[in-house]
């Protein structure tokens, strides 16, 4: 059941900032990345990997022990972010989007729990 709460929140948080950042570049870097990043084409460039995490959802729904990888590298991308860029720019009194640390900082708490990582390195 976790695995598909995790799912079902991908499809519409990671749904929604995909595609702001690929079709509504501006709007993304004022309220997603807090006017932070400005609008240049690594917003769209971010969008599109969040709009690939909404759909291989959608099929996580379906088959959630068989797409739990797209859940790895959530846990990995989120995690690294959070240690190479928001918590340096904590230390140094530096901006970062506050909301998206936020965010992932829960997942990063989050996905080691519903992760099935039994399963996937079962024989």
């Amino acid at each position: 059941m976790g695995l598909k709460i995790v799912y079902v929140a991908n499809i519409i948080v990671a749904g929604w900032i995909g595609i702001t950042s690929l079709f509504y570049p501006k709007t993304a870097a004022n309220s997603i990345f807090e006017t932070i990043y400005g609008n240049s084409e690594y917003i769209r460039l971010i969008g599109a990997l969040w709009l690939s995490i909404s759909v291989l959802s959608v099929f996580g729904l379906f088959k959630p022990e068989n797409f739990s990888p797209v859940l790895i590298m959530q846990l990995i991308y989120k995690g690294s972010w959070l240690l190479v860029v928001a918590l340096p720019a904590i230390i140094n009194g530096a901006s970062y989007p506050k909301g998206m640390a936020s965010f992932f900082l829960v997942w990063v708490i989050v996905l080691p729990f519903v992760i099935p990582w039994k399963s996937l390195f079962a024989n």
